[in-house]
């Protein structure tokens, strides 16, 4: 008897589970105004909109205990988890938390994460209201649900770039990838001398945004003083590759990258090229920086041009399914070939 042949989750990738997952469960409720596919989903709440988004962090995976301080990287979930908020346009309120740990872990190791949570929580005005606690055996898992809010005619997603649109970055992108080369490097120094003393001096600033970045609240905060309601925006967590061709696609749009617009702080460009690294290459796909990817019609661009925290980087086109970027030598290149982090 002949058996079934099975499908590598690899084959599937992380979109096309999201895409399975969409089909099997379409939206039914009329109140649902936003579901699968963004940063956020949303439904009709009074005169707002009600945003939520869940993100999971497993050991391992997406963090590793030997360099990560777990007081940084408390504050570091919270951080990356109501980014998605933001992402949307809206105000993040309240959080949940479900943790599996291990019994490696010590009373005073869970407090230590907790504080951290507890100062991001206190920073971005958000309230842990509930979850859900279990054992676990392969160490520490943490999944986190943001939940906020958004005016109705404020909320923006990653489907509502025009073409022509000019695609905006907010402060610099690579650090947090160069600061996790640096932990990787000093890792490997450690298990094969553990006497050595790590060399981190110098690299405070990358460091820092790969072990505690911040979420935006201040560029939302911008944009209303502003008055700007960009046509789509994305948390950089992936990569500016990524996140550029999720916006293009998402809006039926192509889009193309500058090299030479890319804003990567010199400590990061430094350290790539330290590492027989292409700097552009850490910022296309580096991912983790946590910075907001917005398009924006070339009126409201006016008014953000001369404002030192947001760079201009690209723009969407028109040619359908058309995603490339331009090096500092005129070539173009298919932003895929340099895609971000993948998830299976």
């Amino acid at each position: 008897m002949s058996q079934e042949k099975l499908t590598p989750l690899e084959e599937l990738g992380e979109f096309g589970l999201i895409e399975k997952i969409n089909q099997l469960f379409p939206i039914k409720n009329d109140k649902i105004v936003l579901g699968i596919g963004d940063d956020s989903a949303a439904f009709q709440s009074n005169e707002e909109l009600t945003l939520t988004s869940t993100d999971m962090y497993v050991e391992g995976v997406h963090f590793d205990l030997v360099y990560t301080p777990l007081q940084h990287l408390g504050y570091k979930v919270v951080a990356a988890t109501v980014s998605d908020i933001y992402a949307m346009n809206g105000t993040p309120q309240y959080l949940t938390l479900g943790i599996a740990m291990s019994s490696k872990f010590t009373v005073e190791a869970i407090d230590a994460l907790l504080t951290g949570m507890r100062a991001a929580c206190t920073y971005y005005n958000v309230e842990l209201i509930g979850g859900d606690t279990t054992t676990s055996r392969m160490g520490l898992c943490l999944s986190l649900t943001a939940i906020g809010k958004v005016a109705k005619d404020k909320m923006v997603t990653r489907a509502g770039a025009k073409n022509g649109d000019v695609l905006v970055v907010t402060g610099d992108l690579g650090g947090a990838y160069m600061g996790l080369q640096i932990l990787e490097r000093e890792k490997r120094v450690y298990l094969e001398t553990p006497d050595m003393q790590p060399e981190l001096q110098g690299h405070e600033y990358i460091l820092k945004r790969q072990l505690r970045p911040e979420a935006r609240k201040d560029v939302i905060d911008q944009l209303a003083e502003l008055n700007i309601v960009p046509n789509a925006m994305i948390d950089v967590s992936d990569g500016l590759g990524s996140e550029a061709m999720h916006i293009a696609k998402a809006s039926g749009l192509g889009c193309k990258l500058f090299e030479d617009k890319f804003p990567i702080d010199e400590a990061t460009s430094e350290l790539a090229l330290s590492f027989r690294m292409d700097p552009s290459i850490c910022v296309l796909s580096g991912g983790e920086d946590y910075e907001l990817l917005m398009a924006v019609s070339i009126d409201d661009y006016e008014k953000l041009k001369n404002l030192p925290d947001f760079t201009a980087v690209g723009h969407t086109t028109g040619a359908l399914d058309t995603f490339t970027y331009i090096t500092h030598g005129g070539n173009e290149i298919k932003l895929d070939e340099v895609s971000g982090f993948k998830h299976f």
